[in-house]
């Protein structure tokens, strides 16, 4: 259960039990090798998920490892996201693959290729691109047939300039517009307007008019017009899609991150299966540093168990004969055998995806600065452009001419000024940031940071560098040292495994044992110069209990010796922390570790509010109960624990090291290891929504000073383009004044 701490005791030594999948990223334990069973050989393709991957050099390191690989004949590293797609056959596994880049540097887990083949492709930005391309094409041709035009062409010639531009004009406003006249049908199929009804009516009315006037050799038509709104909007449109282009479902990572095959034990043996076949009662067996891919009930062996992504606990968990595992928890040392109780939708992993999707629909009512003001815009345009049409066939009774002026209306107050306000703001607001390492995935996510006023931090991995590292080795005498390393190498025990890290970076060499045992969830044993040594949990060596995160040695009959951890803060941590506070915000730390770990820390790091071990789903109720009490709430966490909080949080931020999934949940990516970005952010954010709200002003001021032109017929083909030219030109502007 959750336990608030209200008042943090003074930091002692404190740590985490995850450890780097590889020494230049620290933090990958959260996503350990997925390697559970050795799958039947494959013939095809294979995804795996590539943490730790962030250079060119990453990219072809892994993929010449690879390829280097027998059976192999094509692997492709995508680094956006985090994956190699590989082309295999023969006897080729995900497992092998998986030991191949272990071996070259790098952390890999298989993802299951049938989930991840829903995840659509950017076909709607290159369907933009190319409508944009198009629509500029047009746009210059038919400028320059206007300027003859508009230079004082007549007759004959002036009716030929206006024919050629209409077949210019025609099919490409067909073309380009495609996206504002589905949308624009869309909303009126359910009886209400959005900001590409007014468009739409623009380009159509214009087209119409246009099409009348040459007809009958008039003056004016507006084709000019009709292609220059198609690519002003179009290039708002795609603005906008670019800063939503890295978005993804974390419910959709969630469910690639399960075990989709596993080892079924059967009166005739072991059969690789896939999970989905696996029923209540079955028996499954997972092998040390395999992913659990049910849930159920541990009937034999003994090993200890990461539970840090499901529930953020630092340490490992024992388990043995009774304990209860759940899909998503990592296996560590030992063998188990496990009699399945839950699998698919209803395991807990399943239960957290729900969260994370339940979540994300409740934050995609967020309505943006331009939906707010398309409310208004739409129906004040239509008003207009129909009160001139009459107002003008009352003067003149000619219906040539009030459906001129209410074309007139409608294209010179057309919302390209409108349609650049946010997208050209929040564009340059993420080309800001990238460039300090923060990477902005939702076009609404700098707006919605600009609003808020509290933060909700989780510990382990996120304010911690989610690493242990041993403290105090100076301490010890030299044998102890090489005892100690030499049992460590011996364990894969993330405590051993960073105890012999920081041994071996010392020059310590190995003291030489015989009889090197390892018994799963206790620790390693074996025979120094005679006498019998231990490395493992304090109980098991015959010590006291530590009040901190320790492994003990006991050599012979000597008194046990305690190697106390650490888990450092993330480099910045207490300056964004420190920062925020002056800011006036509302800090929260939340975590699933234990009350006196997380009671500590907060102590060093100067916070006073605090939960302990806080479950997921427990973490989603705060975010809830938070924002029901009106607070708009930023959420910064790395785990899976945390991907419901992330998804249900007003905005939220994982750093580069958090669980894809949890990267997917969040608003925006920390690329860097420090968190001081954070202040820039919170920066950035604010001064770019006070752009957005400038750029609206522009664009009502032009509207206010372009309506009665129109509305007068003062408003040729020239005067409507040159005036939507120089508006969506006046609000880009505007907006590189973020940078």
């Amino acid at each position: 259960m959750a336990q608030r701490i209200a008042t943090p005791s003074p930091l002692p030594l404190r740590t985490d039990c995850k450890v780097p999948a590889t020494p230049d990223h620290t933090g990958l334990a959260a996503c350990p090798p997925a390697g559970a069973v050795a799958a039947p050989p494959v013939c095809g393709q294979l995804i795996l998920a590539l943490p730790g991957v962030h250079c060119a050099g990453c990219i072809s390191g892994v993929e010449r490892a690879l390829r280097a690989t027998p059976g192999v004949r094509e692997a492709r590293v995508n680094l956006t996201l985090k994956r190699v797609t590989v082309q295999a056959g023969g006897n080729v596994t995900a497992a092998t693959l998986i030991k191949v880049l272990e071996r070259a540097g790098y952390a890999a887990r298989e993802l299951d290729p049938g989930v991840l083949a829903t995840v659509e492709h950017d076909r709607r930005g290159r369907d933009l691109l190319m409508r944009l391309a198009v629509a500029f094409f047009a746009m210059m041709n038919v400028m320059l047939l206007s300027v003859a035009v508009w230079s004082g062409a007549q007759g004959a010639t002036r009716d030929m300039m206006h024919w050629i531009s209409a077949a210019i004009a025609i099919p490409a406003v067909i073309f380009c517009g495609r996206p504002f006249y589905a949308s624009a049908w869309s909303a009126l199929r359910v009886r209400r307007l959005n900001m590409d009804v007014p468009i739409t009516l623009a380009i159509l009315l214009a087209v119409a008019t246009s099409l009348y006037e040459t007809a009958h050799s008039g003056h004016h038509a507006y084709f000019d017009a009709a292609v220059t709104l198609c690519f002003f909007l179009l290039a708002g449109r795609y603005l906008d899609h670019r800063t939503r282009a890295s978005a993804r479902s974390a419910a959709q990572e969630l469910a690639a991150l399960e075990v989709p095959r596993a080892l079924r034990l059967t009166p005739r043996g072991e059969e690789v299966v896939a999970v989905r076949v696996l029923a209540p009662g079955d028996l499954v067996r997972v092998k040390p540093g395999g992913r659990i891919p049910v849930d159920g009930r541990v009937v034999e062996g003994q090993s200890e168990v990461d539970r840090a992504l499901m529930t953020g606990e630092s340490l490992p968990a024992f388990a043995g004969p009774g304990s209860r595992v759940s899909a998503g928890e990592v296996n560590l040392t030992g063998s188990l055998t496990i009699q399945v109780t839950a699998t698919g939708d209803d395991t807990a992993l399943h239960r957290i995806a729900d969260l994370v999707a339940v979540a994300e629909a409740g934050r995609n009512n967020y309505t943006s600065l331009a939906d707010q003001a398309a409310k208004l815009y739409a129906p004040g345009v239509h008003i207009l452009a129909l009160l001139a049409a009459i107002g003008w066939w009352v003067y003149t009774l000619d219906v040539r001419v009030s459906l001129n002026i209410a074309a007139a209306v409608l294209i010179i107050t057309c919302p390209c000024a409108l349609g650049l306000a946010v997208p050209a703001v929040t564009t340059a607001a993420s080309g800001r940031l990238f460039r300090r390492g923060v990477l902005i995935k939702d076009g609404t996510a700098m707006e919605r940071l600009a609003e808020v006023d509290t933060v909700v931090f989780d510990k382990t991995g996120t304010l911690t560098l989610g690493a242990p590292e041993p403290a105090d080795l100076d301490r010890h005498a030299p044998r102890t040292l090489r005892v100690a390393l030499g049992l460590a190498q011996a364990s894969a025990h993330p405590l051993a495994e960073s105890l012999a890290q920081a041994l071996c970076k010392r020059g310590i060499r190995p003291a030489r044992l015989a009889g090197v045992t390892e018994t799963p969830g206790y620790g390693v044993q074996a025979l120094w110069h005679g006498q019998p040594v231990r490395l493992g949990r304090a109980a098991w060596v015959g010590a006291p209990p530590p009040d901190v995160t320790a492994t003990c040695l006991r050599i012979g009959d000597a008194a046990p010796v305690t190697f106390p951890f650490i888990d450092s803060p993330r480099p910045g941590a207490a300056q964004v922390i420190a920062a925020l506070k002056t800011a006036g915000k509302h800090l929260i730390l939340i975590s699933g570790d234990a009350q006196g770990a997380v009671a500590r820390f907060a102590g060093d790091m100067g916070l006073t509010e605090v939960i302990a071990q806080a479950t997921p789903q427990q973490k989603a109720r705060v975010m809830a109960e938070l924002s029901e009490q009106g607070a708009r709430v930023l959420m910064v966490g790395d785990g899976l624990n945390d991907t419901a909080a992330l998804a249900a949080a007003h905005v939220s931020i994982a750093p580069a090291t958090a669980l894809a999934a949890a990267r997917a949940a969040s608003d925006m990516v920390l690329l860097g290891r420090d968190l001081s970005p954070l202040v820039q952010v919170l920066t950035t954010a604010t001064r770019a929504r006070t752009r957005i709200q400038e750029n609206f002003i522009m664009a009502t001021a032009y509207n206010v000073l372009a309506v009665p032109v129109a509305i007068a017929g003062l408003a040729t083909p020239l005067v409507a383009a040159l005036a939507m030219s120089a508006s969506s030109l006046a609000v880009s502007l505007n907006a590189l004044r973020v940078k």
